[in-house]
Protein backbone atom coordinates (compact mmCIF):
# COMPACT_ATOMS: atom_id res chain seq x y z
CA UNK A 1 0.00 0.00 0.00
CA UNK A 2 0.85 3.64 -0.87
CA UNK A 3 1.80 5.97 1.41
CA UNK A 4 -0.65 8.50 0.22
CA UNK A 5 -3.61 5.81 0.11
CA UNK A 6 -5.96 7.12 2.58
CA UNK A 7 -7.31 4.54 4.85
CA UNK A 8 -11.11 5.16 6.34
CA UNK A 9 -12.69 2.88 9.00
CA UNK A 10 -15.27 3.31 11.47
CA UNK A 11 -14.67 3.93 15.11
CA UNK A 12 -15.69 0.33 15.83
CA UNK A 13 -13.38 -0.83 13.01
CA UNK A 14 -10.32 0.86 14.89
CA UNK A 15 -11.30 -0.01 18.16
CA UNK A 16 -11.29 -3.65 17.05
CA UNK A 17 -7.55 -2.91 15.55
CA UNK A 18 -6.02 -0.68 18.00
CA UNK A 19 -5.69 -1.50 22.09
CA UNK A 20 -7.90 1.28 24.66
CA UNK A 21 -5.31 3.44 24.76
CA UNK A 22 -3.77 3.60 21.28
CA UNK A 23 -7.63 4.54 20.61
CA UNK A 24 -8.12 7.30 22.94
CA UNK A 25 -4.57 8.82 21.22
CA UNK A 26 -4.65 8.34 18.12
CA UNK A 27 -8.78 8.20 17.56
CA UNK A 28 -9.93 10.69 20.56
CA UNK A 29 -6.72 12.99 20.67
CA UNK A 30 -5.51 12.23 23.16
CA UNK A 31 -1.91 12.48 25.15
CA UNK A 32 0.20 10.38 27.12
CA UNK A 33 2.04 11.84 30.34
CA UNK A 34 5.46 12.72 30.08
CA UNK A 35 7.96 10.73 30.36
CA UNK A 36 5.99 7.41 30.36
CA UNK A 37 5.91 6.58 26.82
CA UNK A 38 7.87 3.27 25.85
CA UNK A 39 9.52 5.29 23.07
CA UNK A 40 10.67 8.33 24.79
CA UNK A 41 14.20 7.19 25.55
CA UNK A 42 14.90 5.21 22.77
CA UNK A 43 18.26 5.54 21.19
CA UNK A 44 18.72 2.38 18.54
CA UNK A 45 18.69 3.21 14.57
CA UNK A 46 15.20 2.62 12.91
CA UNK A 47 12.24 3.94 11.61
CA UNK A 48 9.06 5.12 13.64
CA UNK A 49 5.61 4.54 11.78
CA UNK A 50 1.74 5.05 12.90
CA UNK A 51 0.74 2.57 15.07
CA UNK A 52 -2.51 2.60 12.96
CA UNK A 53 -1.76 2.47 9.74
CA UNK A 54 2.13 1.42 9.57
CA UNK A 55 2.93 4.96 7.22
CA UNK A 56 6.59 5.26 8.06
CA UNK A 57 6.61 8.78 9.01
CA UNK A 58 10.18 9.52 11.39
CA UNK A 59 13.98 8.54 11.09
CA UNK A 60 15.88 7.86 14.23
CA UNK A 61 18.39 10.13 12.90
CA UNK A 62 15.86 12.87 13.16
CA UNK A 63 14.97 12.14 16.68
CA UNK A 64 16.81 14.28 20.07
CA UNK A 65 16.14 14.27 23.61
CA UNK A 66 14.01 18.06 23.29
CA UNK A 67 13.20 17.35 27.37
CA UNK A 68 9.72 17.50 26.88
CA UNK A 69 8.75 14.16 27.86
CA UNK A 70 7.98 12.92 24.65
CA UNK A 71 10.14 11.16 21.74
CA UNK A 72 10.73 14.40 19.92
CA UNK A 73 11.73 14.41 16.06
CA UNK A 74 12.92 17.65 13.81
CA UNK A 75 11.49 16.19 10.73
CA UNK A 76 9.48 14.25 9.03
CA UNK A 77 10.77 10.42 7.05
CA UNK A 78 9.39 12.31 3.64
CA UNK A 79 7.34 15.82 2.90
CA UNK A 80 3.51 14.02 2.30
CA UNK A 81 3.78 11.54 5.46
CA UNK A 82 1.89 14.35 8.71
CA UNK A 83 -0.38 16.48 7.91
CA UNK A 84 -0.72 19.32 10.43
CA UNK A 85 -4.19 21.44 11.44
CA UNK A 86 -4.56 23.87 14.01
CA UNK A 87 -5.37 22.85 17.11
CA UNK A 88 -7.91 25.89 19.59
CA UNK A 89 -8.50 23.23 21.92
CA UNK A 90 -6.26 24.19 25.20
CA UNK A 91 -7.56 28.03 24.45
CA UNK A 92 -4.27 28.65 22.53
CA UNK A 93 -3.13 27.76 19.07
CA UNK A 94 -1.11 24.79 18.64
CA UNK A 95 -0.21 22.12 15.40
CA UNK A 96 -2.07 19.21 15.53
CA UNK A 97 -0.06 16.36 13.83
CA UNK A 98 -1.78 13.96 12.23
CA UNK A 99 -0.84 10.71 10.25
CA UNK A 100 -1.63 11.40 6.50
CA UNK A 101 -2.55 8.29 5.87
CA UNK A 102 -5.49 7.53 8.38
CA UNK A 103 -5.99 10.79 9.97
CA UNK A 104 -4.35 9.49 13.18
CA UNK A 105 -3.88 11.56 16.05
CA UNK A 106 -0.29 11.35 16.79
CA UNK A 107 1.14 14.82 18.91
CA UNK A 108 1.93 18.47 18.16
CA UNK A 109 4.80 20.09 16.04
CA UNK A 110 6.32 23.52 17.78
CA UNK A 111 8.94 25.74 16.19
CA UNK A 112 11.45 25.61 19.01
CA UNK A 113 13.37 22.92 17.71
CA UNK A 114 17.20 22.29 16.56
CA UNK A 115 18.77 23.32 13.19
CA UNK A 116 18.35 22.44 10.20
CA UNK A 117 14.35 22.72 10.71
CA UNK A 118 13.98 24.25 13.97
CA UNK A 119 11.04 22.54 14.40
CA UNK A 120 9.91 19.79 17.76
CA UNK A 121 7.65 16.76 16.55
CA UNK A 122 6.66 16.46 19.89
CA UNK A 123 4.50 12.90 18.99
CA UNK A 124 3.07 10.14 21.68
CA UNK A 125 4.70 6.73 21.95
CA UNK A 126 1.91 4.83 21.86
CA UNK A 127 0.68 6.58 18.56
CA UNK A 128 3.95 4.81 16.75
CA UNK A 129 5.37 1.53 16.24
CA UNK A 130 8.98 1.34 15.99
CA UNK A 131 11.12 -0.94 13.33
CA UNK A 132 14.45 -1.52 13.75
CA UNK A 133 17.28 -1.19 11.23
CA UNK A 134 18.31 -4.62 10.19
Amino acid sequence: MNFKDKIYKSDEEWKKLLTGEEYRILRERGTEQPFTGHLFDTKEPGVYACAACANELFTSSTKYHSGSGWPSFWDVIEEGRVDVQVDNTLGNTRYEVVCARCGGHLGHVFDDGPEPTGKRYCINSLSLKFKPKK
